[in-house]
């Protein structure tokens, strides 16, 4: 068996005959056929389904994430919307951490609601102890691990077993293990959701996002809701995203490294009162890390000390490699306050000092990005 490295590099399968090493890129609507019979039989019978480079795309996906079925969609939120509403119906109940992604738990209170499903929120700490949570007309559980701002881990194998004793179906958010540091379908859960737009596109270019399987009848759950939504993935942005895989676990090496240097430098910081980083040995979730993870992405957060008035703006205006905008998985450094976006609702969110920052290293010198950080820093004491 070859190492996975090689494997999502050498997916081309039964078209090991073409001439060209990529797929090609066929932005087409309408598929011509030859008879009646295979107007209505062939597959893919139109370009909404997806062409040459989305079907080398899924394939390459499941080598990523263990899985043998892949069902793309437009971007990760969709993603994440598209696995939930294939598991549930009116009148039902899904769980959901209290650190996820803000749209995702926006799609469960909002339109879940509206569709006649009850959500809850969780503690992503809970564990086992989840199990009092689901109700008889629980029909999933939805697990962000670590979670996009507070970098919360969930003991994942806990709560695939108190799930699968109630026979409730789980799904993972796995965007920041992006498939290579880490594979939730591994340890039990149903079906698995990245954000393609991050580390696998890997350019800050393109949308995309994924659901993969190993279970025949998830997918077919999967694949009836995307029909009925109308999900696809456009066809350029599906060879941008096969374009990234081929390099995927050379830039997330990078990434890992470049962010455990800085965390770790962070945390000797005077102006830092926490590093949110689960491969950190101080994080209360690195146990669980060391177990289920393999690596660690360029991802994590810190949490500041009181500053002085008008600190954070004096601070932001001193960056310059770091841009302060949404998403992450790209090649270049970003930091942004998330404060504003955080929506806990449990007993057990944490409390901290100061703000709280979220980073992404790139892949710039990490010398460059402590030089910068620094000349920030000092610039967040001054007085105002």
């Amino acid at each position: 068996m070859k190492e996975r490295e090689t494997r999502i590099i050498h997916t081309r399968g039964e078209r090991l005959s073409r001439k060209t090493v990529n797929p090609p890129l066929e932005r087409a609507s309408t598929v011509l056929f030859d008879t009646e019979r295979a107007l209505y039989d062939s597959k893919p019978g139109y370009g909404r389904m997806g062409l040459t480079v989305h079907r080398e795309l899924e394939q390459a996906l499941c080598e990523l994430e263990g899985g043998t079925h892949a069902r793309l969609a437009g971007n990760g939120l969709q993603a994440c919307a598209l696995a939930i509403a294939s598991c549930v119906e009116a009148g039902g109940h899904i769980l959901f951490p209290d650190s996820a992604y803000g749209p995702t738990a926006r799609f469960c209170e909002r339109r879940l609601a509206a569709m006649g499903v009850s959500s809850e929120r969780y503690d992503p700490r809970i564990g086992a102890g989840i199990a009092a949570l689901i109700r008889p007309e629980t029909q999933a559980i939805f697990i962000e691990s670590p979670g996009s701002l507070t970098f919360e881990l969930s003991d994942t194998p806990a709560i695939v077993e108190a799930a699968k004793a109630r026979k409730v179906r789980t799904i993972s958010d796995n965007t920041w293990g992006a498939g290579y540091f880490h594979q939730p379908l591994s340890l039990g859960v149903d079906m698995v959701v990245q954000a393609l737009t991050k580390y696998v596109v890997g350019h800050a270019d393109a949308f995309g996002g994924v659901v993969v399987t190993k279970d025949a009848g998830a997918y077919n759950r999967l694949a009836m809701a995307s029909e009925d939504f109308g999900i696809t993935l456009a066809p350029d942005d599906a060879y941008l995203a096969l374009r990234g895989m081929r390099t995927l676990h050379t830039r997330l090496r990078a990434h890992e490294a470049a962010a455990l240097e800085l965390a770790t430098w962070l945390e000797a910081r005077p102006e830092v009162a926490e590093v949110l980083h689960p491969a950190l040995s101080s994080s209360p979730d690195h146990a669980i890390w060391e177990r289920d993870f393999t690596g660690s992405s360029g991802l994590f957060g810190i949490v500041l000390n009181p500053i002085p008035e008008g600190g954070m703006d004096r601070f932001l205006g001193a960056l310059h490699l770091f841009g302060m905008g949404f998403s992450w998985g790209g090649f270049e450094s970003l930091i942004i306050p998330c404060d504003e976006q955080l929506t806990r609702k449990t007993d057990g969110a944490p409390t901290r000092p100061g703000r709280l920052l979220r980073i992404h290293v790139g892949l710039e010198a990490v010398s460059d990005l402590k030089a910068e950080l620094d000349t920030a820093f000092r610039a967040l004491g001054q007085s105002a």
